[in-house]
């Protein structure tokens, strides 16, 4: 009980800028956040996406979304431009990734696989 008494007063002492990250931005419901760095970070905050249809991804997370985390019901589909088509991956409901492989393919999201293929 001492050690939660002390690391309680530590973190007290130092400010809002010593709390852990993650629980900086509580995503809402319905909603998919990307981050420009990993571990639900980076500069500007998180970008969102809610369904339905498309959105292209701004330009802080467009190829450079290292982070997500999923609070959609619905699976979305991460979409990236290629030469000769488009690629698409799944994000399920409650999914997230704190260093996502597919940061630097990154371009939108989407409700549908908008025929892409996936990547």
């Amino acid at each position: 009980m001492r050690h939660l008494v002390i690391a309680s007063a530590l973190l007290a002492a130092l400010g809002p800028a010593a709390a852990p990250a993650a629980h900086a931005v509580a995503v809402p419901p319905g909603h998919v956040y990307f981050w420009p760095d990993p571990n639900q970070m980076g500069p500007g905050g998180a970008w969102g996406y809610a369904p339905p249809g498309y959105r292209e991804a701004d330009p802080r997370v467009k190829r450079h979304a290292y982070s997500f985390d999923s609070r959609a019901s619905v699976t979305v589909y991460a979409i990236s431009y290629q030469p000769g088509g488009c690629l698409y991956r799944a994000i399920y409901p409650d999914d997230y990734s704190n260093n996502w492989e597919w940061a630097t393919k990154f371009d939108g999201v989407s409700d549908s696989t908008m025929g892409c293929r996936p990547g």
